[in-house]
């Protein structure tokens, strides 16, 4: 039986494909490369060029292939963008689900790990963040991503789904071994626009607000090596096929860093000036999100290996470095 990973040409999705593959599991990886590049999937894993928003696509997906688990990343994720053209991403992210979930359903397939977000809890109450802490999501990518976890919980209610929503934070680094990193046209992540500086990308970074009620006035935000997020994907996963309840769980290194700190950390670790100009804020950005990923430890026996934030954006600098065009050489 075989691991789905839609979304899986991606940036997390391409990592989790990557350490799927390193734990002997069947992979199949299904991705329409709006996003994601082909060149980021390795060989041994199957696959299919295909949209979740196309039923007859993922109808064919789960006859051709004995699929024993799906692990979805298939989502629009940028911040920004959400605000400005929010239909896209309820047509993407909530529609495409819906399809998903239709055609799981129909062929037997009931156990899915989703890639949801710390922007579910908008602005928190307190810091760090627990699972059971509200969610009132400030942005329209937040939104999206609470709706599909409610979608979830009411197909498991109805159709005996069962299903992971794994909230994570700032996802950041790349491959250790460099085969992989991040990449995205436009990019708008902070650790790669920070990097494009010393790459020669770009003169200098924008720091998006300077007077959030933090101590620098930057937003604080909790930082996750990729490859430990796609480590807590399979955890879960594997929670789910011995048998585990629907359940949530925080991602992060439930430290927080701010803007300035980090672009402090890369200015040590890539030995260039990195100059920054401050600008107005971005519609829907908090001041802080911070994870508490306790009960992931405990229940999945998740132990983050690269949480050091020198680690963390060293691994990024070898990728960016070494693929100054991203997958374009």
């Amino acid at each position: 039986m075989a691991i789905l990973v839609l979304g899986g040409a991606g940036y997390i999705g391409s990592h989790t494909v990557y350490e799927l593959l390193d734990a002997g599991r069947d992979v199949v990886v299904a991705d329409n490369l709006v996003t994601g590049f082909r060149a980021a999937v390795p060989s041994q894993a199957r696959f299919y060029q295909a949209d979740i928003r196309d039923r007859a696509a993922m109808d064919r997906l789960f006859e051709t292939e004995q699929i024993d688990g799906v692990i979805h990343f298939a989502a629009f994720s940028q911040v920004g963008e959400s605000m400005t053209d929010p239909l896209k991403y309820y047509d993407n992210n909530l529609h495409g689900t819906m399809v998903l979930l239709q055609s799981m359903t129909d062929h037997g397939v009931d156990k899915i790990v989703f890639s949801s977000t710390a922007a579910t809890y908008g602005e928190p109450e307190q810091i760090p963040i627990l699972e059971t802490d509200a969610a009132t999501p400030t942005n329209c990518y937040g939104e999206t991503k609470l709706a599909m976890e409610h979608m979830m919980s009411w197909t498991s209610r109805a159709h005996g789904l069962r299903y992971v929503a794994l909230r994570y934070f700032n996802a950041c680094g790349a491959h250790p071994g460099g085969a992989i990193g991040e990449a995205h046209d436009p990019e708008t992540h902070l650790i790669p626009l920070i990097l494009q500086v010393p790459g020669g990308k770009r003169e200098k970074v924008f720091i998006f607000g300077d007077d959030y009620p933090t101590r620098d006035g930057t937003c604080v935000r909790d930082y996750i090596h990729v490859t430990d997020l796609a480590q807590a994907h399979i955890l879960a996963l594997d929670y789910l096929l011995r048998g585990g309840e629907n359940n949530v769980f925080n991602l992060g290194n439930g430290v927080g860093f701010t803007v300035k700190e980090v672009i402090d950390t890369a200015r040590r670790v890539t030995g260039h000036p990195i100059p920054a100009e401050v600008c107005e804020r971005r519609a829907g950005d908090p001041a802080q999100l911070v994870a508490s990923s306790e009960k992931a430890k405990s229940v999945l026996g998740w132990k983050p290996r690269y949480d050091d934030l020198s680690t963390i954006i060293s691994s990024a600098w070898q990728w960016h470095s070494t693929h100054p065009n991203g997958y374009g050489g």
